[in-house]
């Protein structure tokens, strides 16, 4: 009759950080940094564009990305970032990879 727990079918991939890291060298690959202005500035990987999940103005700054791209999303734990996809994936976006675990289990370079 109800079925409380059923979950919606992900529309973007996790990837760890390897995976994550092999992908983004592609060069139709964009790298988001979703965290806010400070997190960012306290280091980020090579190539990545800030882009703040909690800002006012994140859907508006998504919406002017082209959608042909494969977008790698990062922030600290992995939570944003997979909302990030998400919303994204929703708006028509096909390729959307989340790191799982978020940068804090990066164990390459931060620049």
């Amino acid at each position: 009759m109800f079925d409380f727990f059923r979950t919606k079918p992900k529309k973007y991939t996790d990837l760890f950080c390897e995976d994550f890291q092999k992908g983004m060298t592609a060069k139709d690959a964009v790298i988001l940094d979703v965290r806010t202005a400070g997190e960012f500035h306290s280091g980020k990987l090579k190539g990545a564009r800030n882009i703040d999940m909690m800002s006012p103005n994140f859907m508006s700054q998504i919406q002017n990305l082209p959608k042909d791209k494969k977008y790698y999303i990062y922030c600290r734990s992995g939570n944003r970032s997979g909302q990030a996809c998400e919303i994204m994936s929703e708006m028509g976006f096909e390729y959307t990879y989340n790191m799982a675990g978020g940068i804090i289990r990066w164990p390459y370079e931060i620049v």
